[in-house]
């Protein structure tokens, strides 16, 4: 085949395969609403706001709401708020409460409940750092807990934390390793961490994702990995994420949007220019998408600059949330005595 028509035909089927690139159920839910106004088949959606942070539960039912979703049956717990990026402690305590709230609400454990905290994610990389991050914030008992005074009985619970790395790293699949700890281990939960992908750039380190569905690793970046879920693993997986970068393509695409729509409305319906713009979606808009950035942004992610300093203080919000919910005889405010 000639190079050039080669090329041609790879660019095609890029664009057809394009698609808007998410791990938040709230915008997957948002995209659904956009295409197909407010019927739900299949999902039940839940509001909750305070002067902190917004609070979004989605439930996927059946089978009909997973796939107009693209996402597993199970609940979805997302908090927002724009705290996150800022250093208010007031606020992070109140922040971390609700995820302790959450978790604790996800996992139903019991006083014997065995626990494995799980950090995905490359600790090289700052944006992907966050499961390592919270990891090391972890307070573990499991190797001493058949030693602990009676007195704490009741108050603490065995706990074990890994971070296994990236298969890029280790050359082993991160599925892999969990799956081999866990069927050495037993545990009757794992935690897991990841950083996420966002669809809105506003969203970027301002939200917290819970699920009781699992997670699968490297989705973010579009590098999925084996999955870890209680299919998989034979063990309930909790997933946390937070979402640190945007896809470049996905970021273009919303900016088109809003353009578009700013220039539908300074034309007017009366000009050919409209209805240029009026018919300009789809396929022809995510040609223009792929030229745009092939072949030197085309797999590219966004984050924002302060990420360092914002990393360090989700990491610590997160990890004093699941101390507290697996520990429940220390409280948020009194976990730094046990964590470095």
């Amino acid at each position: 085949m000639d190079t050039h028509l080669k090329e041609e035909k790879d660019k095609r089927q890029n664009v057809e395969t394009f698609s808007i690139r998410t791990d938040l159920a709230i915008e997957a839910r948002e995209m659904l609403k956009e295409k197909n106004g407010d019927i739900d088949d299949g999902i039940v959606v839940k509001n909750e706001e305070t002067d902190t942070m917004n609070i979004t539960y989605v439930e996927i039912l059946n089978e009909n709401g997973s796939k107009a979703m693209g996402k597993p049956q199970g609940n979805y717990i997302t908090i927002e708020s724009e705290k996150l990026k800022e250093n208010d402690v007031s606020s992070h305590q109140e922040i971390s409460h609700k995820l302790l709230e959450c978790i604790t609400e996800l996992a139903k454990a019991k006083e014997d409940t065995v626990f494995l905290v799980v950090g995905l994610g490359n600790w090289n990389i700052t944006p992907d750092a966050l499961g390592p991050k919270v990891v090391n914030k972890i307070f573990v008992t499991r190797h001493m807990y058949s030693t602990l005074p009676k007195e704490l009985n009741g108050s603490v619970r065995p706990v074990a934390a890994v971070s296994p790395g990236v298969m890029g790293i280790t050359g082993i699949e991160t599925g892999e390793i969990i799956k081999g700890i866990v069927e050495k281990m037993k545990p009757d939960v794992i935690i897991a961490i990841d950083a996420l992908a966002a669809r809105r750039f506003n969203r970027i380190n301002a939200t917290i994702q819970l699920s009781d569905t699992g997670i699968s690793p490297g989705s973010g970046v579009g590098n999925t990995r084996m999955v870890l879920n209680e299919e998989t693993l034979g063990v309930p997986v909790i997933a946390i994420g937070v979402p640190t970068v945007v896809d470049a393509a996905t970021l273009v695409n919303d900016t088109m949007d809003t353009m578009i729509s700013e220039m539908k409305e300074a034309a007017g319906k009366e000009s050919q220019f409209y209805d240029m713009l009026e018919n300009m979606e789809g396929k022809e808009r995510y040609q223009l998408i792929y030229d745009l950035l092939d072949p030197y942004a085309g797999n590219m992610f966004v984050t924002p600059k302060e990420v360092d300093a914002v990393i360090d203080r989700l990491s610590g919000i997160i990890a004093g949330a699941i101390n507290s919910a697996v520990h429940p005889g220390i409280e948020i405010e009194d976990m730094g005595r046990y964590t470095c």
